[in-house]
């Protein structure tokens, strides 16, 4: 079954779309993921070090309160110890709530163990002292400075621990941005190149089936009605190509019918052009009687203008027998200089009468091609005819035969000094009733030489084509096979 157009545009807009909010998902995804580390180490670890340090100074403070209450005795001194110790208390409980891994609670347990070991020491200090000032005892201070070591120790175990965590997490952190990015780029890469490439197939698929008719078209403007295009297309192009299909069956019907009405017109018109021909050829060999200047004057007019008149006719007749399958050849291998030779003789008195010169050149040996003799020299005889027609007084015409053994062929090449073709006329001078020479008027024809030329050469299996330069006259070329020595020698 074949999309349609719209519907191919549809599913790969939605395939490319897909792709790229997979993508988009798979960044969105690693964003929160880096999002949540950030939230936890700017909610979590970042508070819980800092309250941690809080505590490490409160502890320090509790310690210089201690420190001049029992120097001094002032209750203001003990009332901020008690301050603090209940604050420091508050804190820790705090922390504690908070905490969730279990070395840190750990860490908090100890602390609070030993504060309480603390005041305890300090109560039994107190109540030793009875109120009394006296001087601290060494043990006290012994006992005392190293609870407070092993608390700070803990305290400081506690900041380290999330301090160490912040520092893995902004680790972790970069590594996988990095990561999520160089692989967010290489998906956006693949997607791209895999949109890219899912968008040209899909191009392809409608442009292909264009690009076919396009050519498909151009054949049947150069005049090949009869092929059928047949290829898998849009539904929309299918109807399209049934379309053009029917246009090119109904310019075959309507050439078919120009041919056949061209050829029925031109067998009719043979026979009565051929009368008057001998009939004018009688009287200006005055077999009826003798002619005055005048008369003799007329008849050759009318004589040269029968003569182009059938010439033109049996063209015509050639190339619907050609385009219809009809025309015989007899194939043997045949010498194509003598060919050219005798063509030059033909329009010798022509170009004489124009001062132009004709030149026959061959390079190498003589070569013999497998053609039919006569329809290659209706070739020559048209190819001069135009290069004649187009040099300009005093002009050159050229033939030159040149032969490639290695590549079994042999180029023949007819070139004149005429004005040359202009380029947007080259592409049309083998299509029939076209003169296309710097769209001359004065040069009379009926553009049929260059169409039955390539009929002819083509159907010997050879290649005609025309090199110009507008201003610098045309050469016209055209490659046949070579004969097989065994062959020429049977001939």
């Amino acid at each position: 079954m074949q999309l349609s157009i719209f519907w191919r545009l549809v599913m790969t807009s939605l395939v490319i779309i897909t792709v790229m909010g997979g993508v988009n998902i798979y960044a969105l995804f690693q964003l929160r993921q880096l999002t949540a580390m950030s939230t936890q180490m700017a909610s979590y670890h970042y508070p819980a070090a800092e309250s941690a340090k809080r505590l490490l100074g409160s502890l320090y403070a509790q310690l210089n309160s201690e420190k001049k209450y029992l120097a001094t005795n002032d209750h203001t001194f003990l009332t901020n110890l008690t301050e603090e110790v209940d604050e420091f208390q508050h804190s820790l409980q705090l922390l504690r709530g908070q905490e969730s891994s279990p070395q840190g609670l750990k860490l908090l347990k100890e602390t609070d163990e030993l504060l309480k070991e603390q005041l305890k020491l300090f109560r039994n200090e107190l109540q030793t002292a009875k109120g009394k000032l006296r001087q601290v005892t060494p043990e006290y201070e012994n006992h005392r400075d190293v609870l407070m070591d092993r608390m700070s120790s803990s305290i400081q175990g506690y900041i380290d621990l999330h301090e160490a965590r912040v520092s893995v997490g902004v680790t972790e952190s970069r590594a996988s941005a990095a990561q999520a990015e160089a692989v967010t780029e290489q998906l956006v890469l693949v997607a791209l190149v895999f949109g890219l490439g899912l968008a040209g197939i899909a191009s392809y698929t409608i442009l292909r089936p264009l690009r076919e008719l396009q050519g498909h078209i151009k054949q049947i403007g150069q005049g090949n009605f009869g092929a059928s295009l047949q290829i898998k297309a849009p539904a929309e192009l299918r109807e399209l190509v049934d379309t053009v299909n029917w246009m090119g069956r109904k310019l075959q019907e309507i050439d078919n019918m120009k041919t056949e009405f061209l050829a029925h017109v031109s067998h009719e018109l043979r026979t009565p052009m051929a009368s008057i021909q001998e009939g004018t050829h009688l009287l200006l060999d005055e077999i009826p009687g003798p002619l005055v200047q005048e008369q003799r004057t007329t008849l050759r007019i009318m004589a040269d203008s029968s003569k182009r008149l059938i010439h033109l006719i049996s063209t015509i007749l050639d190339l619907s027998k050609m385009e219809a399958g009809m025309m015989e050849y007899r194939i043997v291998p045949v010498d194509l200089q003598r060919i050219g030779e005798i063509s030059i003789n033909k329009v010798r008195l022509l170009a004489d009468s124009k001062h132009v010169q004709l030149v026959l050149e061959s390079v190498g040996e003589r070569a013999w091609v497998k053609a039919d003799a006569s329809r290659l020299e209706q070739v020559l005889d048209n190819l001069l005819s135009n290069a004649l027609k187009f040099s300009p007084e005093g002009g050159v015409v050229k033939v030159q035969m040149k032969p490639d053994p290695q590549a079994g062929v042999l180029e023949a090449a007819v070139s004149d000094t005429g004005p040359g073709i202009a380029p947007e006329d080259l592409p049309h001078v083998f299509e029939r009733f076209v003169q296309g020479r710097m769209k001359a008027k004065h040069t009379a024809g009926s553009g049929l030489g260059l169409a039955l030329a390539k009929k002819v050469v083509e159907a010997h299996g050879g290649r005609i084509w025309i090199e110009s330069e507008k201003g610098k006259g045309a050469t016209v070329r055209f490659i046949l096979r070579l004969a097989k020595p065994e062959t020429v020698g049977q001939a």
